[in-house]
C-alpha cells in the first residue's frame, strides 16, 4: 500500500515554480514520469486541437485564412525556445525529416570522419549514414565511457592525434537512454575549432533546459513538440544557421519556393494545419511562460530528489554533475529485471527502460508523492532492495525532503 502518511506536504518558496498537475488530467494516484517518451497534454493544448478539429469538421464556419497566423505563432515561439528568429525555423514532420533535411544540404569534407556518440537515436544516424557513405566519411561512434563522462570521452575523440579530420560531428545535449549529460557548452567550441559541421538533435532537451542557438552555432538543429515541449505528434521545428537556409527542401510546393527566404525554405507541405499547429503554439508558450530555467530547476529538484532515493536503495545512478537536470538513469548491478516497467505499471508508475536503464523523466506535473510511490513500488520489483524494510527511514525522509502537495 502506498505509505501516504510518510510524506509530508510543503509549499513552494516564492520563485520556485510549483507542481502544475491542475494543468493536466494526470489522475492523483498515477505517477507518469514518462515525459522523455511523450507527454500527456495540457487541457489547453487539448482545447487547441478540439478547435482545430471542430475547423476542419465544419469549415465553412472557420475561414482558411485564420490559419497561417498559426503558423507564424508556432514558428515564433518554437524559435524563443533555442534563441533563435522565426526566420531561422522551419516547420516540418519530424525530427527524421528535419534530420533528412540536414543530410540533403550538408557537403562534409570527403574522408574525414563523422562523429557521434554509440547507441544514438535511429533519427540522427540513418540520413548520416546514407551521407557517410556517399562522402566516404568513416564513421565514428564514441563508445559509452565507464566513468559515465560522455564530454570528455567527445573531446579527446575530437583532439585525437592522428585521426582523420573531423567532417561533421551530430551530437545531443544528453543521451536519450539514461540523461547523461553531453556538455555541448563545451563540445561546440571544439567541434568548430576543427571547421566541421555540427548538427544537434535536441529532441530530449528542449523545453526542459536551456538551448542557445547563438552559443552552440549550430549548422541544424531539430526538435520535436511531442515530448519536452508539450504539443501533439507529427510535427518538429528545424533551425538552420544563417549561411545554411539557401538550400533545398525534400518536398517543393508553392511555400517554401523562391522568392521564400530564410528556414522556411524547408517548411513541410500541407503546412497549415488547424489541428497540430495552434496545438503546439499552446504548448511552447506554456513554457515561455514558466520560463526554461524555473521548468529546468523545478526538474532538477524532482530528479535529484529520485537519485538520493535510488541511491538508498543501493541502485546505481550517475553523479550529479553528469546528469541532465530533467531524465535520471537507473541501471541496476546485473541488469534490469524482466518485466520491471511492466511491474511499475501495475503500481500506476509509468517510466521506460532503454538500453539496459530505467528512465525516469519526470515534468511539471510531477510532485513528490508521484516520487514516493515510484521508490516505494521499486522496493517490491527490484531483486534485494529493502524487501525486509531496512530501507523504510531512509526512503521516507529522502523523498518527503521538498516533497510537494496535490494543490500546489
Amino acid at each position: 500500500m502506498f505509505p501516504t502518511a510518510m510524506f509530508p506536504t510543503a509549499m513552494p518558496t516564492a520563485d520556485e515554480l510549483p507542481c502544475q498537475r491542475h494543468l493536466f488530467e494526470v489522475p492523483a494516484d498515477v505517477s507518469y514520469l514518462d515525459a522523455a517518451a511523450w507527454s500527456p497534454l495540457p487541457r489547453a493544448v487539448r482545447a487547441a486541437g478540439e478547435a482545430g478539429l471542430l475547423a476542419k469538421s465544419r469549415p465553412w464556419d472557420h475561414p482558411r485564412e485564420a490559419i497561417p497566423a498559426w503558423v507564424e505563432r508556432a514558428r515564433a515561439a518554437a524559435a524563443g525556445l533555442i534563441g533563435a528568429g522565426p526566420d531561422d525555423v522551419a516547420i516540418v514532420g519530424a525530427v527524421s525529416h528535419a534530420m533528412a533535411l540536414a543530410a540533403h544540404n550538408l557537403a562534409p569534407v570527403r574522408a574525414g570522419r563523422l562523429l557521434r556518440v554509440a547507441d544514438e537515436f535511429p533519427s540522427l544516424r540513418f540520413a548520416f549514414d546514407r551521407l557517410a557513405a556517399a562522402q566516404g566519411l568513416a564513421v565514428e561512434e564514441v563508445a559509452r565511457p565507464p566513468d559515465g563522462d560522455w564530454t570528455a570521452a567527445l573531446l579527446a575523440a575530437i583532439e585525437r592525434p592522428g585521426a582523420k579530420p573531423l567532417a561533421l560531428a551530430t551530437l545531443t545535449p544528453l543521451h536519450w537512454t539514461d540523461g547523461s549529460l553531453i556538455d555541448l557548452d563545451r563540445l561546440a567550441p571544439a567541434v568548430h575549432a576543427t571547421g566541421a559541421a555540427l548538427v544537434i538533435d535536441a529532441t530530449q532537451a528542449v523545453g526542459a533546459m536551456p538551448v542557445d542557438v547563438a552559443r552552440w552555432r549550430p549548422d541544424f538543429l531539430a526538435f520535436p513538440t511531442y515530448k519536452w515541449a508539450l504539443g501533439p505528434y507529427g510535427l518538429a521545428f528545424l533551425y538552420a544557421a544563417p549561411h545554411r537556409q539557401d538550400g533545398a527542401a525534400l518536398d517543393e510546393h508553392v511555400g517554401n519556393r523562391p522568392p521564400v527566404v530564410g528556414a522556411r525554405r524547408y517548411d513541410r507541405g500541407e503546412l497549415n494545419d488547424p489541428v497540430a499547429l495552434p496545438m503546439a503554439a499552446t504548448g511552447l508558450e506554456l513554457i515561455a511562460g514558466w520560463g526554461v530555467p524555473a521548468v529546468t530547476a523545478r526538474l532538477r529538484g524532482l530528479t535529484d530528489r529520485l537519485a538520493d532515493a535510488m541511491t538508498a536503495l543501493g541502485l546505481p545512478v550517475a553523479p550529479r554533475h553528469l546528469r541532465a537536470p530533467h531524465i535520471l538513469g537507473v541501471r541496476p548491478t546485473g541488469g534490469l529485471p524482466a518485466g520491471l516497467t511492466e511491474g511499475l505499471r501495475r503500481s500506476a508508475v509509468f517510466a521506460s527502460a532503454r538500453s539496459g536503464a530505467l528512465r525516469l523523466s519526470p515534468h511539471v506535473w510531477v510532485d513528490g508523492a508521484d516520487l514516493a510511490r515510484c521508490v516505494a513500488a521499486l522496493r517490491t520489483l527490484v531483486p534485494g532492495r529493502g524487501q525486509d524494510g531496512a530501507d523504510d527511514h531512509g526512503r521516507s525522509s529522502i523523498i518527503s525532503n521538498g516533497g510537494r502537495r496535490r494543490s500546489e
